[in-house]
């Protein structure tokens, strides 16, 4: 439970009351303190070691995976269950079976999400492409690591890496795999951290390790000659935006588009769909298919279904005759996630730190990560034949008299005194003295001995050679440049991704073809909005209306007029005629509020049609004043539908009246007085929710009541309620005015 307690100090800080150890045990907290204590060590746990990938490519999660497996003996053993594969990984990741199993599959050759998946998998892994096929459990699908892991995992075991003790100090892990390419961009990654994300894409392996190997030998290589996109296990068209791509290469920021591929069945006359976006699922598009073929804004399509099988994902949409397969794919583009962009954020861990990074950083920074793997590896390989040729020179000296060494072990009494004789008596040091002291009776043939100690000039020659290596960073480059090179000739495989320029796409106008036709609109005070064809309007009787409704607003226009509703919440709705139905005069008609979404409570006072949103909207509200707005100021270019602020709330609005050009306005008070306006005298504002001027004035208690466009002979007596000057009273009508009251609406 927390609550606020009022800080002594100007500069009180919010506080928090926590339950310490017991009921009635008590403290208030800072909610800054709680923050840093609490809260920020969480959320540097989420980026540290859970969601943002680091630059062998993997997140914490997947390293433990992998190596577990990889400890298993399952990089070159047979498939065992997935279970006992978590079960194992439960003791490096503490986390439950079902979070380590995803991880797995995620990973696997048969979810298909990868270039070069990490895992070899048998049974019903789930897809990639589709949100609702489920993967089987753990206990029924089996694995083992993927041939492409011997490349992360053949130098784990000579130093290459640093070593960490798991969550109970039980067992050792790897901080980092030690891949021998540039496994980071190979396969795509995605994670959501606290405060910030990560989207990796998948570059295809050949292109990547030969960028790589041109970097290596010229920093400034131009990286779009050899990487000229990205690749997706999925396929796909990438729309080659060179402007786009390089941002991304350069920054690790950006987007781009890729599109679905397909293939027309001119016999079955149908579109067979064979790989879409990665960002997108196969029942999502066909849902979205769905739906505009309800709405009517796609009328080619005859029937949509998901025909994906053993041969992969297929997507099958049956099209009405006469229809161009390629122009329905053009708008199935853009109307659907046929069509998505993959947006970038190149975030990885470096030495700890989350940095967004561009592609020629990203592999610099794993040039020099695998630098210190080569070299790590062989400062390890040098010690070890170090050490290995000193016991070997210890035992060559043992060559020229093994009855020597026989008779001092021999005659040596105590057990602990064989080492020191031996060292005495052939000048070796303890190290060699042991290791000769071990020797095994049948080995102590001068056969056995001989062939031993030939290894002591290769071993030399091989020193020398490791301690070049170590001396010369070109040697390591060249070393990794060769490692490159094999791993491209091994796994890699040819683009799957296509390319397409933006120049060769073909822009279809999306813009429905709306018939343009005369018909009459009427509206009621009630909020119902009818659409009537004049011929309609003449075989129908009378205008059916609620009890106790009236019509406010009717007129002529066309069915591709736009419609525009002010409401009591300040707030204006736009609709197309076109996208109401016609109707008779013998319904009730669309009810506004439902039909446009309104907000509960809100309903429609008013409303204007217009085609080219020529002229203005004069407001009128309770207090007396009235303000000028353009009409133009409620068009917008992105067609949105709903306006908030259309008018000023600062008084109850009487009337939004349309007035194609200015004109007189009769202002009715509460208290029976009446005024001509005319609209000159209300200056024009841009800003919609203007306050206006006065215009009418009002004692305590009055309000107006009603505004209409006054017309030309109506007022017997016109004179009377026209002034100079505003604002001002108005007058009342005469006895014998009865036709004025009428017409103000009182």
């Amino acid at each position: 439970m927390a609550r606020r307690k009022k800080s002594e100090s100007n500069n009180a800080v919010p506080q928090m009351q926590g339950v310490i150890k017991g009921a009635g045990d008590v403290l208030d907290q800072e909610i800054v303190t709680t923050i840093r204590e609490n809260y920020m060590p969480y959320a540097m746990s989420v980026i540290m070691s859970r969601a943002i990938p680091e630059i062998d490519g993997f997140k914490p999660s997947h390293r433990k995976l992998l190596y577990t497996m990889y400890k298993m003996g399952l990089l070159n053993g047979a498939r065992t269950k997935s279970a006992n594969i978590v079960g194992q990984t439960m003791k490096l990741n503490p986390h439950g079976d079902s979070a380590i199993y995803d991880t797995m599959v995620r990973l696997s050759r048969g979810y298909e999400a990868l270039l070069h998946p990490y895992v070899d998998s048998k049974g019903n892994f789930g897809k990639f492409y589709s949100r609702d096929m489920a993967w089987a459990a753990s206990r029924y699908t089996e694995a083992k690591l993927d041939s492409i892991c011997n490349e992360l995992f053949k130098d784990i075991d000579r130093d290459t890496v640093d070593f960490v003790d798991n969550y109970d100090n039980t067992l050792k892990e790897p901080t980092l795999l030690p891949a021998s390419y540039p496994s980071v961009l190979v396969n795509a990654n995605t994670g959501i951290a606290v405060g910030m994300a990560s989207s990796i894409c998948s570059f295809n392996l050949r292109e990547l390790c030969e960028t790589t190997i041109a970097l290596i030998k010229d920093k400034k290589h131009d990286i779009m000659s050899t990487l000229p996109a990205p690749d997706f296990i999925g396929g796909g068209t990438i729309i080659r935006d060179e402007k786009a791509l390089r941002q991304i290469y350069e920054t690790g920021r950006g987007s781009f588009k890729v599109r679905a591929e397909y293939t027309y069945d001119k016999s079955a006359n149908c579109i067979d769909v064979h790989s879409i976006p990665p960002t997108a699922t196969s029942e999502t598009i066909i849902e979205k298919v769905i739906e505009l073929a309800k709405s009517g804004k796609i009328k080619e399509i005859s029937d949509i279904r998901d025909e994906t099988g053993i041969k992969g994902l297929k997507i099958t949409i049956d099209l009405k005759r006469g229809v161009d397969a390629d122009i329905l794919m053009q708008k199935l583009y853009k109307m659907t996630p046929l069509e998505d962009s993959f947006s970038c954020n190149f975030n990885v861990l470096i030495a700890g730190v989350p940095r967004v990074l561009g592609v020629r950083e990203l592999l610099d920074e794993w040039t020099a990560f695998r630098i210190e793997c080569i070299r790590r590896r062989t400062a390890f390989d040098l010690n070890k034949k170090s050490e290995k040729l000193h016991l070997l020179e210890g035992l060559e000296k043992i060559l020229l008299d093994i009855d020597k060494a026989i008779h001092i072990v021999r005659e040596t009494e105590e057990e602990s005194d064989v080492v020191p004789n031996l060292m005495t008596g052939f000048g070796i040091d303890d190290i060699q003295a042991e290791y000769v002291a071990e020797i095994k009776l049948r080995h102590l043939n001068r056969e056995y001995i001989l062939n031993r100690t030939k290894e002591i000039e290769s071993l030399k020659a091989e020193i020398e050679k490791l301690k070049g290596i170590l001396e010369s960073k070109t040697k390591v480059k060249n070393i990794i440049v060769a490692e490159l090179k094999d791993v491209a000739k091994k796994y890699g495989k040819d683009r799957v991704s296509k390319l397409i320029d933006p120049d060769e796409i073909t822009e279809v106008d999306l813009t429905p073809e709306i018939p343009d036709y005369a018909v009459n609109f009427y509206f009621t005070r009630e909020g119902y909005f009818k659409k009537i064809t004049p011929l309609s309007l003449r075989m129908s009787g009378e205008q059916k209306l609620k009890e106790g409704d009236e019509i406010i607003f009717s007129c002529e226009s066309t069915n591709a007029a736009d419609l525009i509703f002010f409401t009591n919440k300040c707030q204006v709705y736009k609709a197309k005629a076109y996208d109401f139905a016609d109707t008779k005069a013998s319904v009730l008609g669309d009810y506004i509020p439902a039909k446009l979404g309104m907000d509960e409570d809100e309903i429609p006072i008013n409303m204007i049609v217009t085609k080219d949103y020529s002229g203005s909207v004069c407001f009128v509200f309770q207090n007396g004043k009235a303000g000028k707005v353009p009409l133009s100021a409620y068009e917008t270019k992105n067609n949105r539908r709903k306006l908030m602020n259309a008018y000023s709330d600062r008084s109850p609005l009487v009337k939004a009246i349309f007035i194609p050009e200015d004109c007189e306005l009769l202002l009715t008070s509460s208290s029976g007085r009446m005024l001509l306006v005319n609209t000159q005298a209300v200056p024009l504002k841009n800003t919609k929710n203007t306050q206006g001027v006065a215009v009418m004035k009002l004692k305590k208690g009055q309000f107006v009541m009603n505004a209409v466009i006054y017309i030309q002979g109506k007022l017997k007596n016109e004179k009377r309620y026209r002034t100079k000057s505003l604002p001002t009273l108005g007058a009342f009508p005469n006895g014998d005015e009865a036709e004025q009251l009428e017409l103000a609406g009182i």
